[in-house]
């Protein structure tokens, strides 16, 4: 009467229901507070609040959203507010976006509207700027 069919049995426990191993994208919701630094291999988007550094492959924010700390990613659309400095190889600032921060990029498109209050170097300039050797001899 209570016994298992075999196909119960036979059944495999269901995986993660977003296939988390398998996207190309995160996303961080607009009703979402992060207080810590975030490190992603594949895309970020976000339209929440993130208080941390970020490290990831192409960095999507949206027009409500607020960073503070450091962005370090390979590409970056930037259209809400973000306190910190941003080294991208290519950078896109929406009309909507607020920088306060040093800015370093190769690629950079800047809409009319968007603000950058902050030192931008293009990363050719900087990256000669960081192997400049110094010496000094004694006598």
């Amino acid at each position: 009467m209570f016994s298992k069919s075999s196909s119960t049995r036979n059944a495999k426990s269901p995986g993660p229901a977003s296939g988390a191993r398998h996207t190309t994208f995160s996303i961080i919701g607009g009703d979402v507070t992060v207080a810590g630094n975030l490190s992603a291999t594949t895309d970020l988007h976000i339209d929440g609040n993130v208080d941390g550094d970020i490290s990831c492959a192409t960095l999507v924010q949206g027009a409500e959203s607020r960073i503070t700390g450091q962005i370090n990613a390979k590409s970056a659309r930037i259209g809400g507010l973000v306190e910190g400095s941003i080294a991208v190889e290519e950078l896109v600032v929406e009309a909507t976006a607020r920088i306060t921060g040093n800015v370093s990029y190769e690629v950079i498109s800047i809409a009319s509207g968007g603000r950058i209050d902050g030192r931008m170097s293009h990363l050719g300039t900087a990256r000669a700027a960081e192997l400049k050797l110094v010496t000094s001899e004694a006598s």
